[in-house]
């Protein structure tokens, strides 16, 4: 087992290590926490100080791109209606939907937006009080993977670290996991790591339940039960450094175009006749009480300036196309020449299929793991032999379409079949009356077995 020196060493470095601190800035970025929100103007006062500019507008939005793309790659990936997990055999389907029903696709979905998020995330697996096995997802950010050549037992495990709120005051508490148990610490006053007081500490992995609450038996998975999505190869975030960038440049140019129209819109004065902190005096009245007083040798006069509008328009609209480019995402906003046609539409969406065919790949292994965990119990359950070949991993993604163009395709597929069926009747004469029949039931795609004995002689 591990020891607490052991585990408080491995938490010290997996928090401040390099790879966690991106990680926080993609969930920044989804969580509309950029950059932009720290942006300050400074100048320097007739001392010669640098100080921070509080009365010229300063206005700080951050445009939800990121968001928007992570959205956008999860909810494309799942869109399908049918079960993403199933199979031909009709006892083994119905089986699968009890494990990979609409809760697990919810956790599923959890699992991939944190992972374009940070780059990583998991799930873990448990048991019910029915006995059967089931996925959650937790956020990766605070779990750490101990494999075998890196603890001083020669044992795997996993480390999870978390803080919450008991009796007003904010506690840190630790999980380690094995093979075989869940340890449970917690830190005192004194930051001293040691085992919480409770009923079963260490605990197994499964607790068996009779028709109560009470606990009748013990059971383990004889495995770590983490599993580890990777979003990217190296466990890499889709924010990234040319994407930030380009969003970080989007923010500044429309925030600095709101400010240009704050502070320039009616122009800018030039004041004589005063000096040092009576200037800025003086500009703070003519904000506020829009009138100032100067010396008899002094002026006030009101100069106008071009904001350059059409400038920041057209950089904006670069970083805008780059930021859909780079985030491999579907613009939404494109409006082309106005001919948006299935073919056009689907042409928009090469990109972000391209995405979630990659992000397919890796999840089809993934999904693999947990299929396995889940296979064995029904084949204990049922003294079955189902295989992972046995089962179906379908993403049927879901395109929006022209609605008149869905409309002529479906005109021109009823005249094709029209024609079709007139051509079989003016030659039916001349065919055996069960050729005809065949025929014409799949131009009406009706099966023939079924209404056969329909049929006249």
């Amino acid at each position: 087992m591990l020891k607490t020196d052991e585990i408080k060493k491995l938490i010290q470095e997996d928090y401040l290590c390099g790879k966690k601190r991106a990680a926080r800035v993609g969930i920044k970025y989804y969580e509309e926490q950029h950059d932009i929100l720290d942006y300050r103007v400074y100048y320097f006062n007739a001392d010669g100080k640098l100080v921070e500019d509080k009365h010229n507008a300063n206005i700080r939005i951050p445009h939800s791109f990121f968001t928007e793309l992570v959205e956008q790659k999860v909810n494309y990936l799942l869109s399908g209606k049918e079960p993403i997990i199933s199979s031909d055999m009709p006892g083994l389907h119905e089986e699968l939907l009890e494990y990979f029903g609409d809760e697990f696709k919810s956790e599923l979905a959890e699992l991939l937006t944190f992972s374009a998020q940070a780059g990583w995330s998991f799930m873990y697996a448990a048991k019910n009080k029915d006995d059967r096995v089931f996925f959650t997802h937790t956020k990766g950010l605070n779990v750490i993977e101990v494999d075998e050549s890196s603890s001083q037992d020669g044992k795997a495990y996993v480390i999870y670290y978390y803080d919450k709120a008991v009796r007003g005051k904010t506690a840190s508490y630790v999980q380690v996991w094995d093979a075989r148990f869940v340890y449970y610490y917690e830190f005192d006053e004194d930051e001293n790591l040691q085992l919480e007081k409770r009923d079963l500490n260490p605990r197994p992995h499964i607790l068996k339940y009779a028709d109560g609450d009470e606990i009748v038996d013990f059971g383990t998975f004889g495995f770590v039960p983490f599993f580890r999505f990777d979003n990217k190869p190296g466990g890499k975030g889709d924010l990234g450094t040319s994407l930030k960038g380009l969003i970080d440049d989007y923010d500044l140019m429309a925030c600095g175009l709101s400010n240009n129209l704050i502070d320039l819109s009616e122009g800018y004065f030039v004041i004589k006749g005063l000096e040092g902190a009576k200037v800025e005096e003086a500009v703070r009245n003519i904000r506020v009480k829009h009138g100032i007083g100067v010396p008899e040798d002094g002026s006030v006069d009101l100069k106008t300036v071009d904001i350059p509008y059409e400038a920041r328009i057209a950089k904006m609209e670069v970083d805008r196309k780059g930021i859909y480019k780079h985030g491999m995402g579907f613009d939404s906003a494109q409006t082309g020449d106005g001919n948006i046609t299935n073919v056009v539409i689907k042409a928009r969406y090469t990109l972000l299929d391209l995405k979630c065919d990659k992000l397919e790949t890796r999840l089809r292994k993934y999904l693999g793991e947990l299929i396995e965990i889940v296979l064995g119990e029904i084949n204990e359950r049922h003294e079955a032999d189902y295989q992972l070949s046995d089962v179906r991993i379908e993403f049927d993604r879901e395109v929006l379409t022209n609605e008149k163009d869905n409309a002529e395709i479906a005109k021109t597929e009823t005249e094709r079949k029209s024609v079709l069926v007139n051509t079989l009747l003016n030659v039916a004469a001349q065919f055996p009356q069960e050729t005809i029949s065949r025929k014409l039931c799949e131009a009406l795609d009706v099966d023939y077995e079924e209404v056969k004995d329909l049929l006249p002689a």
